[in-house]
């Protein structure tokens, strides 16, 4: 594992972790062993179910997203204590390369434990501050940690795309009937409401069920970052893989 830190800012940092193809591989194996001991299929004892069969029953993404989170969060913990980072936040993960048979490359953004300095604080009066919490601070409390721990899991059969789903996505745009690069994406996690593409695509996406391909059509805010699509109309070839959601 190899991982570069880029300073944000005074307090965040961007961490670039790089894991060699054969580790991959191995957190791929492991991802197998995990998935098949948490489910029963007939004719296999729990736990010894092939890759084959967990694939043709739950699909490879299934498999390689739970890959994913198993190198992901080996390898940040690894790279914090390289680097003797001591993390106050929970990471942003973005992922830059995960195919089988390459190294994985992601990204971790943080913020670090600042280092404090102390001044002349003796005879310094402080006023008691009132620390009661409300039933509604406890409750959002615990709704951010169902969130944080809640597991992505496989939509049922049938199950049409829904706000705050997560829609693994091939696509392929175009503008003017001609590829743009950054245009194409393949087994994309894409979560519906998160406003992470362009305006309007994800809206088009409702209603669609694993299978299903999708012509999306939007167009590029005129302040677009890339100066040549702004404000051009595109369209985008799209295939729904599977939809997730958190449990």
């Amino acid at each position: 594992m190899k991982a570069t830190v880029n300073p944000v800012d005074q307090h965040v940092v961007t961490l670039t972790i790089e894991v060699p193809a054969a580790e991959v591989d191995k957190g791929i194996k492991q991802a197998v062993k995990r998935i098949a001991g948490q489910v029963n299929i007939p004719g296999f004892r729990k736990g010894h179910a092939p890759r084959r069969i967990l694939e043709m029953n739950f699909g490879k993404e299934a498999i390689m997203e739970e890959a994913f989170e198993v190198l992901a969060s080996q390898n940040y913990t690894a790279a914090l204590r390289e680097n003797d980072i001591v993390p106050v936040s929970e990471p942003e993960i973005e992922r830059e390369q995960f195919e089988e048979g390459k190294d994985l490359i992601f990204k971790a953004t943080v913020t670090k434990r600042p280092e404090v300095k102390l001044g002349d604080y003796k005879g310094l009066e402080a006023e008691k501050q009132d620390a009661t919490v409300t039933d509604e601070q406890i409750e959002e409390q615990l709704n951010n940690i169902r969130e944080q721990q809640a597991k992505m899991v496989v939509a049922e059969e049938g199950a049409t795309i829904q706000k705050d789903d997560f829609a693994v996505i091939d696509f392929a745009g175009s503008v003017d009937g001609k590829p743009f690069d950054g245009g194409e994406g393949k087994s994309y996690p894409l979560q519906i409401g998160s406003g992470s593409f362009i305006p309007g695509f994800e809206d088009q996406l409702i209603g669609a069920k694993a299978g299903d391909d999708v012509t999306v059509k939007v167009t590029f805010p005129e302040d677009y970052f890339v100066a040549e699509l702004a404000g051009k109309e595109a369209e985008f070839k799209t295939h729904i893989h599977d939809i997730k959601r958190k449990e």
